[in-house]
């Protein structure tokens, strides 16, 4: 018996890296279920896995206990799931403000998920080469927003190398998921963290202000400095599953922060009298379009219980 980590999944191939450090391509015995979840992928880039030699190749055997994950509805109307990466120290949501926008209730979606199973989130704001003044200024006031409930943000471009190595630095010795929607540029920013991998000849090329799902597959690079960088599909959309609705504003810092002030122990933040969070809103100390991504989420996890 091996032991080793998922490194690239296509369906129904997986590439592992063993402990001893080469790549074997496997495939999996048996059906896998983690946890009573239902996923489009029984196994995730970052599976810690064991695996056998047989006449056919390697296959996979079992898989180990996940210590997280990052998970999002397969499609909106879908009661299943899809597991982007697993056993993950560290996500970082590319976003831009345009070429194309990232909405906010996207990036609120994603970093309730990252709460809701304890991985540290970064916002990372790529392509400012292309910000003309109203962008710059939107960047301003996002970066405000999310720095004050203790997001880090950072404002780069891929295309110019711009404070990159301020990433470059958050991700050394970790494993690293690289996250965001289609055309934002996650592996034209993998290029620049790590010069040296050349990410077309993997089958992989970038994605451009047209959206396309260029990166195919999510697939784990090793980084000459220390530590592993998952570069993942971009996605269209991200729908919460496995949520609770009373547990919710438990993963918004601060709506969280402010509950204990509300008149009523189960207050839902919506419509009850005494609320503090509600005061807060109006008062401007929690941005309007967090509570707004808080009340669409509230909504969609009454729908699909």
């Amino acid at each position: 018996m091996k032991r080793g980590i998922v490194v690239k999944s296509t369906g129904s191939w997986y590439w592992v890296r063993l402990e001893e450090g080469n790549m074997v391509q496997c495939r999996i015995r048996g059906k896998f279920r983690m946890e009573g979840i239902r996923t489009t992928n029984p196994l995730a880039v970052g599976d810690e896995v064991e695996l056998e030699e047989g006449s056919e190749g390697y296959v996979i055997t079992a898989i180990g206990k996940r210590r997280n994950y990052i998970i999002r509805r397969s499609t909106n109307l879908s009661k299943e799931s899809h597991i982007i990466a697993a056993n993950v120290d560290l996500a970082l949501l590319v976003v831009t403000v345009n070429h194309p926008v990232t909405s906010t209730v996207f990036i609120d979606r994603f970093l309730v998920t990252a709460e809701a199973y304890n991985i540290p989130a970064v916002l990372v704001f790529n392509k400012t080469d292309l910000y003309d003044a109203e962008d710059q200024a939107m960047l301003g006031g996002l970066t405000v927003i999310y720095r004050k409930i203790g997001y880090p943000c950072y404002a780069v471009s891929a295309e110019t190398g711009e404070h990159v190595d301020e990433i470059r630095s958050l991700l050394k010795d970790k494993i690293t998921v690289l996250s965001g929607l289609s055309g934002v540029g996650k592996s034209s920013l993998v290029n620049c963290i790590e010069p040296g991998l050349d990410l077309k000849t993997a089958g992989i090329s970038d994605a451009h202000d047209s959206g396309k799902h260029t990166t195919t597959f999510a697939e784990m690079f090793p980084l000459k400095q220390g530590g592993f960088i998952i570069d993942t599909p971009g996605l269209r959309s991200f729908g919460i599953i496995d949520l609770k609705k009373e547990e919710l504003s438990h993963f918004f810092p601060e709506i969280f922060a402010k509950s204990g002030e509300c008149r009523f122990y189960n207050c839902t933040h919506t419509h009850e009298p005494g609320c503090a969070v509600l005061e807060a809103v109006e008062q401007d100390e929690i941005s309007e379009s967090r509570y707004v991504s808080y009340l669409s989420m509230m909504e969609e996890s009454g729908k699909y219980r």
